[in-house]
């Protein structure tokens, strides 16, 4: 019999965090599901570990290094269920996600895709207390056409919907999950079940933490608005304006301030409006703090924040 869910987790020299992640998945309440692990090219002994699993729902499909868009793409091509699911190698899955996710969708037929909240997990899988949020739901596409809220991690979408839009667009060097959600939203209504029901783990090798990757790819923001509505084409500047806080927020994680002042300033020059949002008044407070004090008081201080996040939570 078919299974339910192909959960596809693309890998290229993960086993520092791969193996917590396929036992995330391995301890769904939900069990009707096959699980992909795409290893794309990687030189550490993620074939000898996989060929000791005694676990008939998972399967390796080895490929030599394409990077993550085309590793994805091959879990899609060899996909056997009716909905599919994507997880990072570097992330987990609460217990109960695949179980809501799935009764949603057989209880939704208009629905292509559900995606969840998540928390935000340090390098040891220690939670920071700090829960991100999307409200990309219904007609999302004016949503995710202003800026992506969706982590891949927590995606499940029909395979049928894939079917009609195609692949991750394997041109574009950054963001393919970007253009992916919103290529499905322009034919597709969206849901979200609001509870963090992933874990995003950030660790020093996470390409997310690279704004001058990221500033390289904005080139996807172009490629987005190609196909854009009309009426829709305004919130062009908005995405670039949301895109340019986000650089500026990745900026100081590295500690530079001035490359982080110099993002809030592009921001403001697109969208002017986001200098009423909480998200810029947020970004300049942590500018300040670190003017005041420095790169290392501002690290201990947001320390000190996911600490009382964490009690919190």
């Amino acid at each position: 019999m078919m299974p339910k869910v192909s959960i596809i987790i693309p890998a290229y020299n993960a086993m520092n965090y791969l193996p917590d992640a396929l036992e995330s998945v391995l301890q769904q309440t939900f069990t009707d599901f096959e699980v992909l692990i795409i290893d794309d090219g990687s030189s550490d002994n993620l074939v000898q570990w996989a060929g000791e699993l005694a676990n008939s729902q998972v399967r390796l499909i080895v490929q030599k290094k394409q990077g993550v868009a085309v590793a994805r793409n091959t879990g899609i091509a060899n996909a056997k269920g009716e909905y599919i699911a994507f997880l990072d190698a570097d992330d987990l899955w609460k217990p109960t996600k695949l179980e809501k996710q799935v009764c949603y969708l057989d209880n939704h037929p208009d629905i292509g895709l559900v995606h969840t909240n998540m928390v935000l997990i340090n390098q040891e899988g220690k939670s920071s207390g700090r829960v991100m949020k999307s409200h990309a739901e219904g007609d999302a596409l004016k949503q995710l056409l202003e800026k992506n809220t969706i982590t891949t991690s927590s995606v499940i979408v029909r395979n049928c919907c894939l079917t009609n839009i195609g692949d991750f667009d394997i041109s574009l060097r950054y963001s393919q999950d970007w253009d992916m959600w919103v290529r499905i939203a322009a034919r597709y209504r969206f849901a979200v079940i609001k509870e963090p029901l992933v874990c995003y783990r950030q660790h020093a090798n996470n390409a997310t933490k690279n704004w001058q990757m990221w500033e390289k790819g904005l080139g996807v923001i172009e490629k987005l608005f190609q196909s854009a509505p009309k009426d829709l084409i305004y919130l062009k500047n908005h995405s670039y304006g949301y895109a340019n806080i986000y650089l500026a927020w990745k900026a100081l994680q590295n500690g530079d301030r001035h490359q982080a002042m110099c993002f809030r300033t592009k921001a403001i020059a697109h969208y002017s409006q986001l200098r009423y949002s909480l998200g810029y008044m947020r970004l300049s407070v942590a500018i300040a703090i670190m003017q005041w004090l420095g790169f290392d008081s501002f690290n201990k201080i947001l320390a000190l924040i996911y600490t009382v996040r964490r009690h919190i939570a």
